[in-house]
């Protein structure tokens, strides 16, 4: 006989998938290379960041010398980091503690 999850048990296994798959950050950081124009234009062609939500991470990544432009999973963030690569910005991913 089949085996059947009601639906608090599919919610929790979810939850669980979505904690222990999401703790990593794809950080961006400054360089004496790029334009900060340059920077926010990645970021909203990349990520789909609207205008002002690019250009106040990019003044992040200025000021701060760094930002977090993505969370997710280590092979989603390892994707984003070589776009990153690929577009000349300095980026790489790190493991987040919960």
């Amino acid at each position: 006989m089949a085996q059947t999850l009601d639906a608090t048990d599919v919610d929790t296994q979810l939850d669980e998938r979505l904690q222990l798959g999401s703790p990593w950050i794809t950080l961006v950081w400054n360089d004496p290379v790029n334009l900060m124009s340059y920077v926010a234009y990645v970021f909203r062609s990349y990520f789909g960041f609207s205008k002002a939500e690019a250009d106040r991470r990019m003044m992040q990544v200025h000021t701060e010398g760094r930002a977090v432009v993505a969370t997710g999973t280590r092979e989603e963030m390892e994707r984003h980091v070589e776009a990153m690569h690929d577009f000349g910005l300095w980026a790489t991913l790190q493991r987040i503690d919960s």
